[in-house]
C-alpha cells in the first residue's frame, strides 16, 4: 500500500493520495461562492426547488433517459474514468451517465451524492485523453461541493416559468440568479485546473477549450494561433466594447472559452501546477488554509493581479478612475492583516489601539 503522503506514479501519470480541494480552488471561485451564499432568499429557494425535486428524482431521471457508465455499457469511458479517479484520488467514484441531446455539455449535480452527466455529442468530439480531461473537471466540480449549486442553476434556468405565478417570486429570483450565474463562471475556473491535474498535458487541456469554440475539427486547430485571439480579445475594442463584453457574460453559465484557456495557462505558467506534481499540495484533513486573512489575501490578489494585467479598455477606465481608492484600500488591507497577525513569540494584544485613521500628510 502506498503511504498517504506519497505522490506515486503509473507508467508516466503522476497520482494525488488524499489531494485536497483547496489545492486547485480559485480565490475567485471561493470569493464568488461567499457573495452568492448572502444573497438574501438563497437557502428558500435550496429548500423549495430540492423539496419539490430532490435528488432521488433527478437520479431517477437520468437512470431511465440516459445510459450509465461502467465495465459492461461505455467500458472505454468506464476505464477512462477510474484513472481520472485514481488520479485525484477518489475512492468512492460518482456514478457518471451519458446521455444523448443535441448540444455538448457535461455537468455534476445532486445534493448529498452527486453524479456526472456527459452528453453524447461531446463524447464524440473529444479523443480519449481530452475526454479524460473533461471527466477530471467534473470530478473537480464534486471535490469543490459544486454540485448543489450547479444543480440549483440548472433548475432555475429550465423552470423559470414557474415562478411567474409567484407574487415578487420573479423579481425576487433575478438576484438569485445573476448570483448562481457569476459563482458558476468563477467555479469552471477551479474545474479547469482539476481537469489539468488529471490530464497532466497543459496542451490537452487547451484543446479541450479550444473545441468548445470551434467544434470537432482540432486537426485545422492552432493552440498559439488561440492564444494570440485571446490576446485580441482581451485587449481590443474600445470602450463601448468592455461594457459589451460585460453584457455579453451576464447570462452565461460559463466563462467564454478565450478567457478560460488563458486563466488556465496562467495557473501553469506561475509553478502552482508544478509544485502540485512535485507533491506539493494541500491534503484532506489538513488544516485549510483559508482562514479570514489568508482567504481575504488570496482573494485580493487574486482581484488585484486580473485588474491589473487586463488590458480591457473599460478596465484600464476604471483604473485610471479608481487609483485613489484602491491605494486607500490596499493600506486598510495591510493595516487589517498586521493587525490580525501578533508578532512571533507574543501574545495577541486584549484590546487594539482607537481605530482612527491618522491625518494624511500631503
Amino acid at each position: 500500500m502506498t503511504p498517504s503522503h506519497t505522490l506515486t506514479t503509473s507508467g508516466s501519470r503522476k497520482h494525488f493520495p488524499e489531494i485536497g480541494p483547496q489545492t486547485f480552488e480559485h480565490p475567485l471561485d471561493r470569493a464568488a461562492l461567499s457573495a452568492l451564499q448572502k444573497v438574501p432568499g438563497l437557502d428558500w429557494v435550496v429548500k423549495t426547488l430540492f423539496g419539490l425535486i430532490g435528488e432521488k428524482r433527478l437520479r431517477l431521471f437520468f437512470l431511465g433517459t440516459a445510459v450509465r457508465v461502467n465495465e459492461r455499457q461505455f467500458p472505454r469511458i468506464h476505464k477512462l474514468y477510474a484513472e481520472a479517479c485514481r488520479t485525484l484520488d477518489i475512492a468512492e467514484p460518482p456514478e457518471l451517465f451519458v446521455t444523448q441531446r443535441l448540444w455538448v455539455n457535461a455537468a455534476a449535480i445532486g445534493m448529498n451524492k452527486p453524479f456526472i452527466i456527459i452528453t453524447s455529442p461531446l463524447v464524440d468530439m473529444l479523443d480519449d485523453r481530452e475526454l479524460q480531461c473533461v471527466l477530471g473537471h467534473e470530478l473537480g466540480h464534486v471535490m469543490c461541493g459544486h454540485a448543489l449549486y450547479t444543480t440549483l442553476l440548472l433548475i432555475l434556468i429550465n423552470a423559470w416559468y414557474a415562478f411567474i405565478g409567484i407574487p415578487g417570486g420573479m423579481i425576487a429570483l433575478i438576484g438569485i440568479r445573476l448570483a448562481l450565474l457569476e459563482w458558476s463562471r468563477k467555479a469552471e475556473l477551479s474545474a479547469d485546473r482539476a481537469g489539468l491535474l488529471v490530464s497532466q498535458d497543459p496542451a490537452v487541456s487547451y484543446k479541450v477549450d479550444m473545441k468548445l469554440a470551434g467544434g470537432r475539427l482540432g486537426e485545422e486547430m492552432n493552440v498559439d494561433e488561440f492564444f494570440k485571439q485571446a490576446e485580441e480579445y482581451e485587449a481590443g475594442g474600445d470602450l463601448l466594447d468592455g461594457i459589451l463584453k460585460v453584457a455579453l457574460l451576464l447570462d452565461q453559465t460559463h466563462p467564454l472559452p478565450v478567457s478560460r484557456v488563458t486563466d488556465l495557462k496562467k495557473w501553469h505558467d506561475s509553478g502552482a501546477y508544478q509544485k502540485v506534481l512535485d507533491g506539493d499540495y494541500a491534503r484532506r484533513g489538513d488544516k485549510r488554509q483559508d482562514d479570514f486573512v489568508d482567504s481575504v489575501k488570496a482573494t485580493a490578489s487574486a482581484y488585484k493581479e486580473s485588474f491589473d494585467s487586463a488590458k480591457d479598455p473599460l478596465i484600464a477606465t476604471l483604473k485610471d478612475l479608481g487609483t485613489g481608492a484602491m491605494a486607500a484600500g490596499s493600506e486598510l488591507f495591510d493595516f487589517l492583516k498586521r493587525a490580525a497577525t501578533p508578532p512571533k513569540d507574543e501574545p495577541a494584544p486584549k484590546s487594539t489601539r482607537s481605530g482612527r485613521r491618522p491625518k494624511r500628510k500631503d
